[in-house]
């Protein structure tokens, strides 16, 4: 009997890291460019700092819109430290190596497929950045909340758009029941806060389920206080 061959065990660790990369990324449900994927999914340890599998994004293109598709190719390197064996009939492996490619392709609302490519010659893979990607403001409750404070019926949608200039941010308000309703959004990212301001004058934050903020459901609109789904 021999002790296994290190590099085989190489490939085989390869393999199976760039299928779990694959079931990692899974199915896509937001717009976003390969590069962003790259950089906040794929660039960054695999089990840990002393992994000894490395991946390194090496190409981005594209991105998850519609029937756009996003393509990103990386490489796993993986090495393998020889084993003596611990045990009777553990013969151990020996030192070995491997360096694999493969390229995933991302489409929205699809699950992400992936195929092995020959490794093109990078010595030093370039290094993606995460441009971010709209979203409300931070002290957005702070925002709409001051404004459902001071406003009147007549003043309210001015009041919130003001407290709103953003041109990402979606801004609906209605009056209902005397009550003062107001939502503002970012309907890419299903990102929504809906405050009421009761006749009463308390400002409250009604719950609603998230499923109505997906594409083809109502989105961030003032009916999912005033009349929500059933």
């Amino acid at each position: 009997m021999q002790s296994s061959d290190g590099d085989s065990m190489a490939r085989d660790i390869a393999a199976t890291s760039a299928e779990l990369l694959a079931k990692d990324l899974g199915h896509r449900n937001r717009v976003r460019d390969a590069e962003y994927i790259a950089a906040t999914e794929i660039l960054k340890a695999v089990d840990g700092e002393n992994s000894n599998v490395r991946r390194e994004p090496l190409a981005w293109s594209g991105r998850t819109a519609g029937s756009e598709q996003a393509t990103i190719d990386v490489r796993f390197v993986v090495t393998v430290a020889e084993d003596n064996g611990a045990s009777f009939g553990d013969l151990g492996n020996s030192a070995g190596q491997a360096t694999r490619c493969y390229r995933y392709l991302l489409e929205l609302y699809r699950y992400t497929k992936f195929e092995e490519i020959d490794c093109p010659a990078v010595a030093t893979p370039p290094v993606p950045t995460a441009v971010p990607f709209p979203t409300l403001p931070p002290d957005a409750r702070d925002r709409l909340t001051a404004a459902l404070r001071t406003a009147t019926p007549d003043t309210l949608a001015g009041a919130v758009r003001a407290a709103f200039p953003e041109k990402h941010v979606t801004v609906d308000t209605v009056t209902h029941e005397n009550a003062l309703v107001a939502t503002v959004g970012v309907p890419a990212e299903r990102d929504c806060l809906l405050l009421v301001r009761t006749p009463g004058g308390a400002i409250e934050m009604p719950g609603y389920d998230q499923i109505w903020l997906e594409p083809g459901e109502m989105g961030c609109r003032t009916g999912l206080y005033v009349s929500p789904p059933r």
